[in-house]
């Protein structure tokens, strides 16, 4: 199943709406990454609030998003989490360690337009 990425403004926004298989992952992925590039994005969201499960593959992709695009020059947002989701991470010892999370897509959106006024995200 893919998923819809929109670009608003300087961001890309990426929003799961159902489980995806680890193909569809790493799909994502490769489509994040390149769109960074393409439309020359200052950040990324990936909202994660239809999910009610992230495995640890899900999990680690998330964290390998965020960190191949800080390594491309944007910041990463994962908004979103579900409370029992959250739990469940915790619990099974599951961490985005380093990457930013907020509760939802207005928050995300809040945090990057502040990294991008401040000029935090360029060269970090």
């Amino acid at each position: 199943m893919a998923v819809p990425i929109l670009k608003q403004g300087n961001y890309l926004i990426a929003s799961i709406q159902a489980a995806l298989t680890d193909a569809d992952l790493l799909q994502l992925q490769d489509n994040l990454v390149n769109g960074v590039g393409r439309f020359r994005s200052r950040g990324v969201i990936v909202d994660v609030t239809a999910l009610d499960v992230l495995d640890s593959f899900a999990t680690r992709t998330l964290r390998n998003i965020a960190h191949t695009i800080k390594l491309r020059g944007a910041e990463t947002v994962i908004v979103g989490i579900q409370p029992e989701v959250a739990f469940a991470m915790v619990q099974l010892g599951l961490t985005l360690d380093n990457v930013t999370t907020t509760l939802d897509l207005e928050e995300g959106l809040a945090f990057l337009n502040r990294r991008v006024r401040d000029g935090t995200n360029r060269g970090r």
